[in-house]
């Protein structure tokens, strides 16, 4: 998790500090009020070659924690368990011959 979030954080950070703030000011509609927001974060990181990586490798994690989180929208904390799939996913990743240069 940390490595991912390592990435994501040195390549989109502004985008990723725009999403929590909407986050964080509508909590009953972040879904719909910070779709921009996720958008972004998104076009972001869908850049970065080690991101891409993970997004191919770990699709099927990622589909199924998204689509709790869209199921479960009051309470993200349901979705502890698929977070943790994809998160173990991102983990086992084999990044060798992958650049991060920026």
């Amino acid at each position: 998790m940390e490595a991912a979030m390592a990435i994501t954080t040195k390549y989109c950070q502004k985008e990723l500090d725009e999403y929590g703030g909407c986050v964080v000011s509508h909590p009953a509609s972040w879904q719909e009020k910070c779709l921009d927001q996720k958008l972004k974060v998104a076009q972001c990181t869908s850049s970065h070659p080690v991101i891409r990586k993970i997004r191919t490798d770990c699709a099927g994690e990622f589909s199924v924690f998204e689509r709790c989180l869209q199921e479960n929208q009051s309470s993200a904390e349901a979705c502890q368990p698929p977070l943790a799939r994809f998160l173990s996913c991102v983990e086992s990743v084999d990044l060798s011959g992958i650049g991060l240069s920026n």
